[in-house]
């Protein structure tokens, strides 16, 4: 089975999952959305719908990925990697595509007030990526004192996403003061 079907589907599972145990759970539901479609701004969007397909599938395999943080004072670097060669993949593909989106200035997330507030601030960050044998290895810094608590609440936040996968998912995050 191919590397891209293999994440399809895990990601498929993942969804699945969250969509049918969320409520089972008690987790908050979502409403419809703008106007009752429910889609929202990446409905029509395919490089959105493979970004989340992918981070899907990370939430849903979050117990084989492992990920330092270390802070900085101007930042933070950040080490995630896995033993799982499909796995591997998926982290280098995510951490592309969101360095993508910092680049030129593609928010997503932004319900999420954490998410929003680093977005509005990305002109202020500088990203470096290096992928390494089994993940990649990321610096995120600024020069703006009043960004750098954003930057290390974001790190914080993905680093409860590996551990709680989608029941950290859900969940908003606030702006540090």
């Amino acid at each position: 089975m191919s590397t891209t079907r293999r994440i399809f589907l895990a990601a498929l599972s993942g969804l699945l999952s969250s969509h049918f145990a969320g409520p089972l759970l008690g987790a908050p539901q979502r409403g419809r959305g703008r106007r009752g479609r429910g889609g929202g701004r990446g409905q029509n969007d395919p490089q959105f719908q493979r970004d989340r397909t992918v981070f899907q599938y990370l939430l849903a395999n979050h117990k084989q990925i492992r990920r330092e943080v270390k802070k900085l004072p101007n930042g933070v670097e950040t080490v995630t990697e896995s033993d799982v060669p499909e796995i591997v993949t998926a982290i280098q593909e995510h951490v592309e595509a969101m360095h993508r989106r910092v680049k030129n200035k593609q928010p997503i997330r932004q319900r999420d007030p954490l998410f929003a507030a680093l977005f509005r601030n990305v002109q202020w960050t500088s990203m470096t990526v290096k992928n390494t044998p089994k993940g990649v290895h990321v610096v995120v810094t600024s020069e703006k004192k009043a960004v750098v608590p954003l930057i290390q609440a974001h790190a914080q936040v993905v680093s409860a996403f590996v551990k709680l996968g989608f029941v950290e998912a859900r969940k908003n995050h606030a702006v540090p003061k």
